[in-house]
């Protein structure tokens, strides 16, 4: 399938914030948007005209989109799928980003960025109840469990995140079992459990025009 391949500090200088995108290094002085706050290209420092409504619905949608590493038409599925559920469309199409097993074994702890744990999975280290899945988009549902395989959990990656990933704290719809380096998705996430900003009702308006 195809991905974006470019450098992705250049994706958090276009949003103006960091999309935490390189796990540690996001943390550090390093982080381009530490160093350079400002959009990319010759002309990234001028100044530009006050955004429309357009502009700004439409910065928010790629701003969720990279986020999750999600190419446009991926997202639009997810965001037809979170349409057609009950209740408010924002948080559906928020809660189902969220229980994409990529993000579920980020938000664990298992690897320091979503693009980390997508190559978890990619090369079969990821298992869901007992059974090895590697599709990314896979929807975990409450209940279930997720973990690593034991020949994966001395891997020095995996160790390095899951020290890291105690500083930065896990979801309260998560369960983790740091010994046995497992986790349960308890329930389904809620609008408050989503910490990053985002106005998801302007998503909701750039697709309903």
């Amino acid at each position: 399938m195809a991905r974006y391949r470019g450098p992705v500090c250049r994706l958090c200088r276009r949003e103006g914030m960091k999309l935490f995108l390189k796990g540690e290094r996001c943390y550090k002085e390093k982080c381009a948007i530490e160093r350079r706050n400002q959009p990319p290209g010759q002309h990234g420092g001028a100044r530009r005209r006050k955004p429309r409504a357009y502009g700004i619905q439409l910065r928010e949608k790629q701003k969720l989109r990279r986020v999750y590493g999600m190419l446009e038409g991926q997202f639009r599925r997810t965001f037809d799928e979170a349409n057609r559920r009950k209740g408010v469309t924002g948080e559906n199409l928020l809660q189902l980003l969220e229980l994409r097993l990529d993000n579920v074994v980020f938000s664990l702890g298992f690897a320091t960025s979503r693009t980390q744990a997508r190559q978890l999975l990619r090369h079969g280290h990821v298992l869901v109840d007992g059974r090895r899945v590697n599709i990314p988009s896979f929807r975990v549902k409450p209940g279930m469990e997720v973990s690593l395989r034991e020949k994966s959990r001395k891997l020095a990656q995996i160790e390095e995140a899951v020290d890291f990933a105690q500083g930065r704290g896990i979801p309260a719809w998560l369960e983790l079992d740091a010994a046995n380096l497992t986790g349960k998705v308890v329930e389904a996430p809620s609008r408050e459990d989503i910490r990053f900003p985002i106005q998801e009702q302007l998503i909701v308006e750039l697709y309903s025009r």
